[in-house]
């Protein structure tokens, strides 16, 4: 297995990005969400680099995260991106980036059980209005 402290933090949140959105698909799926128009659209409000900086932003205000994942969101979110945010800021992005990375250190140590915590987490934050998207009513 690949050993999470030798990558650097956009290589985390490559594989944290599709960690995470493989729980938002199923979760909509679930809703029974069918025609991919509507689950793109809806899947934005879960995945967008807005809705991940304010997932960040309850995450603080709850205190749900350990110093090592705090370590592991600043390594995503300070690494050097060659690429550029498309539809919002660049210090948005940088969160949305650090968020991702901590799922991506989830998976390569293998803490599923947290995983699913903080999924469930964000999901139920979304859907309540969490990240300003107000509701989200996926029926």
């Amino acid at each position: 297995m690949t050993d999470a402290k030798q990558l650097n933090g956009i290589a985390l949140a490559y594989l944290g990005d599709a960690v995470y959105e493989v729980y938002v698909r199923q979760h909509l799926l679930a809703r029974g969400l069918v025609r991919p128009a509507q689950l793109q659209k809806v899947a934005k409000s879960f995945v967008s680099a807005k809705a991940q900086a304010a997932l960040i932003a309850g995450m603080e205000a709850q205190a749900l995260l350990s110093d090592d994942e705090w370590d592991y969101f600043r390594r995503g979110r300070n690494a050097k991106s060659y690429t550029h945010a498309k539809h919002t800021d660049v210090v948005t992005y940088r969160i949305s980036t650090g968020f991702e990375a901590l799922f991506g250190y989830l998976q390569l140590t293998g803490q599923k059980a947290r995983i699913d915590e903080l999924a469930a987490w964000c999901i139920d934050y979304v859907e309540a209005g969490g990240t300003g998207h107000g509701q989200i009513t996926t029926k």
